[in-house]
């Protein structure tokens, strides 16, 4: 018989998580709050208006991308709606990612209906 290999510490690794979301959750809680407090509730980008029913919509969006940066000032933050501000990340994203700025993307090779010319004139001639 082979022994068991020890497993994951699953407390440990809990403990660990936990204690992520909470400095999250009060790293954003310090800045959400303040943003709020200083910009009016409307999106910097569709312009849409929030009141305190829908305001959970409403996100902070950090302009130079870095959630560490935030001065008390507000200098960094602006109010997006959900939508608008996902758009903004998956536009960082695009102009960062691979094949931005001249990166050379893989091309596909796959050729999924290469052959089906063939198989249609085969299947029209009788």
């Amino acid at each position: 018989m082979t022994p068991k290999k020890p497993g994951p510490d699953h407390a440990r690794l809990d403990r660990v998580v936990a204690d992520a979301r909470r400095a999250r959750e009060i790293r954003e809680k310090g800045y959400r709050e303040l943003a709020l407090k200083m910009y009016p509730w409307v999106c910097g980008r569709c312009a849409r208006e929030f009141t305190r029913a829908n305001v959970q919509l409403l996100e902070v969006h950090h302009r130079d991308h870095n959630h560490d940066n935030n001065p008390p000032d507000g200098s960094n933050w602006e109010l997006l709606c959900t939508y608008c501000h996902e758009n903004e990340h998956r536009r960082f994203l695009d102009s960062t990612g691979p094949g931005a700025e001249g990166e050379k993307q893989s091309q596909a090779t796959f050729r999924p209906f290469e052959a089906l010319d063939a198989l249609l004139k085969k299947k029209r001639d009788p």
